[in-house]
């Protein structure tokens, strides 16, 4: 999959170890490297297995498990997001994605 970042901090903290191991830590900061490797190498969201993909509430987002307590929220990123028959977002078909945020509870 392509990913795209909501925001320059989002995308430097994503992109930069240094930077992550300063904003997460070294423990989620490993993870995080693994878990967008992962999704790089996925032809969609529904390939995904590591950490748990889920759909959030609206369907229109996914969420995947980072660490004890911390997740990545990303959204389908296409000029046309392709939808199912019953006009669903078909995760299937994702191949773009933007990643919105890391969350930690």
């Amino acid at each position: 999959m392509q990913l795209a970042f909501d925001s320059k901090e989002l995308r430097t903290t994503c992109e930069s170890d240094a930077q992550a191991r300063l904003d997460l830590g070294d423990a989620v900061a490993e993870m995080l490297k693994h878990r967008l490797a992962d999704m790089r190498a996925a032809k969609s969201p529904k390939d995904l297995v590591a950490g748990k993909p889920r759909t959030g509430a609206d369907s229109q987002h996914m969420v995947v498990d980072l660490s004890v307590g911390y997740t990545i929220v990303f959204k389908a990123n296409h000029t046309t997001n392709p939808l199912t028959e019953a006009h669903d977002l078909d995760w299937s078909k994702v191949t773009r994605i933007k990643i919105l945020r890391i969350d930690h509870a």
